[in-house]
């Protein structure tokens, strides 16, 4: 078996979510998955700190594009529309939306990885919280829409991902918030 391989990092990704597909997180091991990827289990702790990790292995990288997005845009003065919309046009499909669905049902089916997908979503809210008041959004309202926003974003992804192709985040995103708007304000959505 080969120390080392170019291109190891997503052949353990493969190989960890086809096995937590076939016979589930609890019951899969490291050895198994570096067996799978056709590396030692050394190279696979190179990569990863533990099995869950392959889950998350990109959730830093995600918080900070997000973050910068809100930064980045030229108007806050929606930031509810700026959250959403922050998140909508990011690229989730980064390692290919079959791999997005396997990783979506992994962690739905597991109360662990469920709950450590709420922390790393708190902590992209939390940095969509300083973000807006970096940009002058008002304390409550920067709270607000970036909670909200979150909550939105968080049920279109959900329907775009368990979908099997050919869903449009960014409408499915548009869905969400009309549906909110009904909700807020009862008869008046749509009357902008």
């Amino acid at each position: 078996m080969p120390r080392w391989e170019q291109g190891s990092a997503d052949r353990l990704t493969r190989a960890a979510l086809e096995l937590f597909e076939e016979q589930g997180f609890e019951s899969t091991s490291v050895v198994e998955i570096a067996n799978r990827a056709r590396v030692t289990t050394r190279t696979f702790f190179r990569y990863f700190s533990d099995k869950a990790e392959v889950l998350f292995a990109e959730s830093e990288r995600i918080r900070a594009a997000l973050v910068q997005a809100v930064l980045d845009a030229p108007d806050v003065s929606e930031p509810l529309h700026v959250v959403t919309t922050v998140l909508a046009e990011f690229d989730w499909t980064g390692p290919g939306m079959e791999l997005q669905r396997q990783r979506h049902a992994v962690i739905a089916a597991n109360p662990g990885l469920l709950e450590r997908d709420l922390i790393k979503q708190h902590d992209i809210t939390m940095g969509f919280i300083d973000a807006l008041q970096r940009r002058g959004v008002e304390e409550k309202a920067a709270h607000l829409a970036a909670r909200v926003g979150s909550q939105v974003f968080a049920v279109a992804y959900a329907q775009w991902v368990e979908r099997d192709g050919g869903a449009d985040l960014a409408k499915l995103n548009d869905a969400a918030m009309t549906l909110l708007e009904t909700l807020v304000r009862p008869g008046r959505a749509g009357t902008a």
